[in-house]
């Protein structure tokens, strides 16, 4: 008697989907992690995927190419939407817990990749580009009053300032301090580049 197989159901579907969805979220951070230390042209396939634990077909499968994952590792698109995730009066205090937060229990930064960015030739040139458009001129059409442009490239350099000294020179009392500490000491002085004080 043949055996009658059953097509798979919704549930059935879901946890492969959430498996790719994850393969997918690690490649992009294995990914984030080498364009922070190396130059575009020095990274493989094989770099990528050894860190994320998969193979370099499987990236292939997902990403089509070492151009397509890189384009998508060098957009600031999703990072900008959820710095600026809040209303303006608490944005300050909102893009310094998620600087920390994301180093801290996502292993990312949303920023600091923009530091590499003269490691990388052309590629470079699109990083700083996406930077601009989707983080800082996104930002500053977000000000109001006089300089917009000059106070959200202030503020996201004082943010750049923190990514920095938490997550790449690793400054012990920094790294030691609770999150609620470091964001009521440091909030303060990008929210002042946002919505700075009426004379």
């Amino acid at each position: 008697m043949r055996a009658v197989s059953t097509p798979p159901t919704a549930s059935d579907a879901a946890p492969a989907r959430r498996d790719a969805e994850a393969t997918k979220a690690a490649i992009l951070k294995s990914a984030r992690y080498l364009l922070a230390r190396h130059a575009h042209t020095d990274i493989t396939l094989k770099d990528v995927a050894e860190r994320a634990g998969v193979s370099p077909p499987l990236i292939l499968k997902y990403f089509g190419n070492k151009d397509t994952l890189f384009a998508r590792v060098m957009s600031f698109e999703a990072d900008a939407e959820a710095l600026l995730d809040a209303p303006l009066e608490e944005l300050g205090r909102h893009m310094v817990r998620h600087v920390l937060v994301s180093q801290t229990e996502l292993g990312t930064d949303p920023l600091l990749r923009i530091t590499f960015a003269r490691l990388h030739s052309d590629q470079g040139d699109t990083l700083r580009a996406n930077f601009r458009t989707q983080v800082t001129e996104r930002l500053a059409d977000r000000l109001n009053g006089p300089d917009a442009g000059l106070r959200a490239e202030l503020a996201v350099g004082t943010l750049l300032g923190l990514g920095v000294m938490f997550g790449i020179a690793r400054g012990p009392h920094v790294r030691a301090s609770a999150i609620e500490d470091i964001v009521n000491r440091y909030a303060p002085l990008v929210q002042t580049q946002l919505t700075p004080p009426v004379d």
